[in-house]
């Protein structure tokens, strides 16, 4: 079969033929329906500092946002049907140390990722631990079902947060993150949710589509400037970036409110400074999120499955497994949305 692979440590990813992968003990075989297109897979691609740990895996088969559908199954990994349309939670987890033996599989302290330390989902088949699959329920389109993942990043981020009925939220990002933490702050009641990007004309019409009327382009602009305009009547209660840009740090924190929450769930590249007298003085939190607890995935199926039309408008562009590279140079330009690669 073929597979998308990092194959040696420096920019580039290549289209490789790969013996297919039978499923050992406790795992399943998962013939591949769409894999997104993920700003971590950019960064692999171009090699940055941050992902030079993926050396000791190499080569090894990218992608960890994807659906698919159990075509076979290992010994012990019976429990779910053969056809069965499924989900990756693509963090494994070892079953050995003392924080697994516990049951706290979420404090996992050797796990590792499929599609950045094991093969992932960016080929015709993958073979994944039965215990990272998530069922999803009938009806649910396998494209949205390859949004889980990211949808996870989006619902951990709000609950982080804290957003509350009424509240005012600022997202600093309008990638596939910052649409679904839109999505999830309004579900929580937040009463006003501003999204702000840069060049992001393409991810901000997105977002208009799914009826959020408060978004803007800060490129060309100053940022102080455009984000006091929207303070005005009111400062924020919580601000979530999702950017990775430091430059957008103390703007926002500017911008929220005494006893506000900032939550950084952007992966940034180097350290960011951060004003802690100005934190300490207005009594400001900053907390970082990152991946959702296990039993969160399920809540975010259930959000999917009552919001499939709204979703479905994230994806922006199909490519099959030839033409991956067109759609992670789209994904760069950020003139997609979400893109899937469809083997």
């Amino acid at each position: 079969m073929q597979a998308l692979q990092k194959t040696e440590a420096g920019q580039g990813l290549h289209l490789n033929d790969v013996p297919m992968p039978e499923p050992g003990a406790g795992e399943v075989l998962v013939r591949v329906h769409s894999t997104g297109v993920c700003g971590t897979d950019l960064h692999i691609d171009a090699w940055t500092a941050s992902y030079h740990f993926l050396a000791a895996a190499l080569p090894v088969t990218v992608g960890h946002e994807f659906s698919g559908t159990v075509v076979a199954q290992g010994e012990g990994a019976d429990s779910l049907p053969v056809g069965q349309l499924v989900a990756v939670r693509p963090s494994v987890t070892c079953g050995r140390c003392d924080r697994c033996r516990a049951g706290d599989f979420d404090a996992c302290t050797t796990r590792c990722g499929i599609g950045v330390m094991r093969d992932g989902g960016f080929a015709e088949y993958v073979a994944v631990p039965l215990r990272n699959c998530v069922a999803i329920p009938q009806g649910v389109d396998p494209e949205v079902a390859a949004l889980a993942e990211p949808l996870t990043v989006s619902y951990e981020a709000v609950r982080t947060g804290g957003v509350a009925p009424g509240d005012r939220v600022l997202v600093l990002g309008p990638g596939n993150i910052g649409q679904g933490v839109a999505l999830f702050a309004r579900a929580a009641g937040a009463a006003r949710v501003v999204v702000a990007g840069h060049g992001d004309a393409a991810r901000l019409d997105v977002l208009r589509s799914m009826g959020f009327d408060e978004v803007l382009d800060l490129e060309g602009k100053n940022i102080d400037e455009t984000l006091d305009a929207y303070a005005k009547s009111a400062l924020f209660d919580v601000v979530i970036e999702a950017t990775g840009a430091a430059a957008v740090l103390a703007p926002a924190m500017r911008v929220l409110k005494t006893h506000g929450v900032l939550v950084i769930a952007g992966i940034h590249a180097a350290p960011v400074p951060i004003d802690l007298t100005a934190l300490v003085r207005r009594h400001q939190q900053l907390r970082g999120s990152y991946r959702a607890p296990e039993r969160c995935w399920g809540e975010v199926v259930a959000f999917m499955q009552a919001h499939q039309e709204q979703l479905r408008r994230m994806i922006t562009h199909r490519m099959p497994l030839d033409r991956a590279a067109d759609g992670f140079a789209l994904a760069r330009a950020r003139q997609a949305s979400k893109v899937l690669v469809q083997p």
